[in-house]
C-alpha cells in the first residue's frame, strides 16, 4: 500500500450553489498551471481535485499547492477498494509506514448505500489496527497518528497526512482591480489578500523622476515576482507623476499636499481602472496609520470618485501586516531603502482632518484635469509572468489572454 494522490479540499467553494462547477473548473485550471513544471495529472469532481503522484516527490508539489487560492487543505491519500476486509488490510499496511504510539480513526461515508455507517467503519478499522499493531493504543484526543478514511461511490481513500491551503476563492473568479502599489510593506500584503479572495490584481505605481530612483522600479518587479506565486501573471503600470506632483506643491499649502496628491492619485487610478476593465481600486491603507489614512482624510480623499475602493488592511495593525509580509516573502524586499513619491515629498505637518471645500479651493488654482488625463494615457506597462519580466507580448495579446 502506498500513497497515490494528493486530494485537494475546496473549502469555501463547497458553499456555492448553481455556479459551483464554474468555481471548480477555475480552480482545476489554476492547479494545473501551478503544477505544470511537475508534469503530473490533475482531475477534479464535485467534491475534490486529485493530483496523481506516480513516482513524483510529494513535498514540493504539496508546497506549491499551498500557494494556490481556493484550496482549504491538501491530503496525501491512498485509494482502496471499498469492501471492509480490503479496507482493513490497507489501513493496517498504511499504518506500518507511520511512526507513533497512539492512533485515532475518523471516517466520512458519502456512499449511503454502504452496508456500514461511519461509526461501524471506524470501529472495524480500529479493531483491525489494534490486532495488527499491538504496540499501538487508541487516543481520541491527541493521537500521534490520525487515520482518515473516506468511503465514496467510486472507492475509499485513506490518509494520515494533510497540510493547510490558503483558502479563499480561485484566482480570477471575483473580477480584477487596480492596486495602488507603493513599494512599501503594506500594499503587497493588500494585493496578496485580494488574490486570496480570487481577485485578479493589476498594479499601478506613481513615479516622480528624478526625485524618485529608478531602483524603485526594480524593487517593484521583485515584489511582483514574489506575488507571482499567487497570481501567475501581473501587469504593472508606471504613472509619470512628476509634473502633477510639482504643481501640487506649487499651488497647495504644505499641510494639504498629501491630501491633494491622494485625491489626484484616485482620479488617475479610476481612469486607468476603467480603461482596463477593472471593477474597483485597491490600496494598502490601514485606518489611522498615517495622516492620509485617518477617517476624516479618507472621506475627503474619496470624495473625488464614486468608483469602488477596497482597503483589505483597513483594520490590520502593523505587526499583523509585517507577519504576513514575512510569510509571503515580500518584507525584505519592501524594506529596501528606496523611497516613493509619497515619502520623498512628505510634509512636516500634514493635515489630519482636511476639508473637502478647502481641497476644491486649492485645486481650482491650476489646470490639473489635463495633467490627470496625460498621466492616464502615458503610463508605462510592465508584465511579470511566473517570476520573470515578459517583453515579447504586446498589450493586445495580453488582453486576449485575460
Amino acid at each position: 500500500m502506498k500513497y497515490d494522490y494528493l486530494m485537494i479540499h475546496y473549502g469555501e467553494l463547497s458553499t456555492k450553489g448553481n455556479n459551483r462547477k464554474q468555481f471548480i473548473q477555475a480552480l482545476l485550471h489554476n492547479v494545473r498551471v501551478a503544477l505544470k513544471p511537475f508534469e503530473v495529472v490533475c482531475k477534479g469532481d464535485h467534491d475534490h481535485i486529485y493530483v496523481y503522484l506516480g513516482d513524483k516527490k510529494v513535498e514540493p508539489i504539496a508546497e506549491r499547492l499551498q500557494d494556490v487560492s481556493g484550496i482549504q487543505k491538501i491530503s496525501l491519500v491512498a485509494k482502496s477498494e471499498k469492501d471492509i476486509e480490503t479496507l482493513k488490510a490497507n489501513a493496517c499496511e498504511l499504518l506500518d509506514l507511520e511512526r507513533g504510539k497512539t492512533f485515532k480513526v475518523e471516517v466520512k461515508r458519502t456512499d449511503k448505500a454502504y452496508p456500514l455507517d461511519s461509526h461501524g467503519i471506524a470501529v472495524a478499522l480500529g479493531d483491525a489496527i489494534l490486532d495488527h499493531r499491538p504496540d499501538l493504543s487508541v487516543d481520541v484526543h491527541e493521537p500521534d497518528i490520525l487515520l482518515k478514511a473516506q468511503v465514496r461511490k467510486e472507492g475509499a481513500y485513506l490518509s494520515c497526512h494533510e497540510v493547510p491551503g490558503i483558502g479563499g476563492y480561485p484566482m480570477g473568479m471575483n473580477g480584477k482591480v487596480t492596486m495602488l502599489l507603493s513599494g512599501g510593506i503594506d500594499s503587497p500584503v493588500a494585493a496578496y489578500s485580494l488574490m486570496r479572495r480570487g481577485i485578479k490584481v493589476e498594479c499601478l505605481h506613481f513615479a516622480a523622476p528624478p526625485y524618485t530612483s529608478e531602483a524603485v522600479i526594480d524593487k517593484l518587479k521583485d515584489l511582483l515576482k514574489a506575488l507571482n506565486l499567487y497570481q501567475n501573471d501581473i501587469k504593472l503600470e508606471i504613472v509619470p507623476f512628476t509634473e502633477l506632483q510639482l504643481d501640487i506643491y506649487k499651488y497647495v499649502p504644505e499641510p494639504y499636499c498629501i491630501t491633494i496628491m491622494r485625491r489626484m492619485m484616485l482620479r488617475i487610478a479610476e481612469g486607468v481602472a476603467r480603461k482596463n476593465g477593472c471593477l474597483a481600486i485597491a490600496t494598502g491603507e490601514s485606518i489611522g496609520q498615517v495622516a492620509s489614512q485617518t477617517l476624516a482624510s479618507v472621506q475627503t480623499i474619496n470624495a473625488v470618485t464614486s468608483f469602488p475602493i477596497l482597503r483589505p488592511l483597513c483594520c490590520s495593525d502593523k505587526l499583523q501586516i509585517i507577519s504576513v509580509a514575512e510569510k509571503i516573502g515580500t518584507f525584505d524586499i519592501s524594506i529596501r531603502p528606496y523611497e516613493d513619491c509619497c515619502t520623498i515629498f512628505k510634509p512636516k505637518k500634514p493635515k489630519t482632518k482636511p476639508r473637502i471645500d478647502e481641497c476644491e479651493e486649492y485645486e481650482a488654482k491650476w489646470d490639473w484635469r489635463s495633467q490627470v488625463a496625460r498621466c492616464i494615457e502615458q503610463t508605462k506597462k510592465i508584465y511579470l509572468s511566473e517570476g520573470e519580466e515578459v517583453f515579447s507580448k504586446v498589450e493586445t495579446e495580453r488582453k486576449d489572454e485575460e
